[in-house]
């Protein structure tokens, strides 16, 4: 398959994880991929990976809580592959530990800075740029912990996913009448180091998949970033404002 042949696709947080498998899923299908992120050696190395499978594709380092750096990533993103057409903010940051009177007033808001801050001004760039131009389709990465399920010692988190979800749905609903649909796909415990607790290996994670979620196992990373090419791609044409949940059954 290659849906997204000779699109442009713009990628945040696309240096590791999840990112960075979205960013191989959409090469492979032929996108043109902008891989942005905060350091410029893991972009490489994603890009890197896509080249060597014979995709196409350009690293640009970017801080999304940066309003000016959004603004020159989709700028840079349009000079050098002629368009925007899909962007995937992914994006975001684990804040938490404790509980919520004990979180540090600097923790909190470093966490909503980059994960809803972060999101809004990506979008903010990202939808002006499509409503001038034809449209485009966004993908917000949220996560289950927030709107659809909680866990204690997790409130800046929590409380950003649940945010990401609500804006997602805003924006949605505000653009739709300009070309450009947007939605969000909220992961659970996913391959990646996000899903580790401290000290554990994979394969203690792997154990503790078996009793702790309905489906016995994590989601791969290749899962997740399917659901993000669906919610992106023409088969979803009449799926606005929706939040997939990708999470082996936790929140179910």
């Amino acid at each position: 398959m290659h849906r997204f042949t000779d699109t442009a696709v713009l990628v945040t947080g696309a240096g590791s994880g999840l990112g960075r498998a979205i960013a191989l899923a959409f090469a492979a299908e032929g996108a043109r991929v902008a891989a942005a992120g905060r350091t410029a050696a893991t972009l490489r190395e994603t890009v890197a990976l896509i080249e060597d499978a014979g995709g196409t594709a350009a690293a640009v380092p970017a801080d999304v809580t940066d309003s000016a750096q959004l603004r020159d990533l989709v700028r840079a993103t349009v000079d050098r592959f002629g368009g925007l057409h899909v962007a995937v903010n992914n994006a975001g940051v684990f804040g938490g530990g404790v509980p919520t009177a004990e979180v540090r007033e600097e923790d909190w808001e470093a966490v909503l800075r980059t994960n809803v801050t972060g999101v809004f001004l990506a979008m903010k760039h990202q939808i002006a740029h499509m409503a001038a131009h034809g449209g485009g389709a966004i993908v917000n990465v949220s996560s289950n912990l927030g709107t659809h399920l909680r866990v204690p010692h997790a409130a800046p988190y929590l409380t950003s996913k649940a945010a990401v979800t609500t804006l997602t749905r805003a924006a949605a609903l505000d653009h739709v009448h300009q070309g450009v649909r947007i939605n969000a796909v909220s992961p659970g415990a996913a391959e990646g180091p996000m899903s580790l607790r401290p000290g554990e290996s994979e394969a203690e994670r792997t154990e503790r998949m078996k009793s702790e979620n309905p489906l016995g196992r994590l989601a791969s990373a290749d899962e997740v970033a399917a659901a993000v090419l669906y919610l992106a791609s023409p088969a979803a044409g009449a799926v606005v404002g929706s939040d997939l949940v990708i999470d082996s059954g936790s929140a179910a």
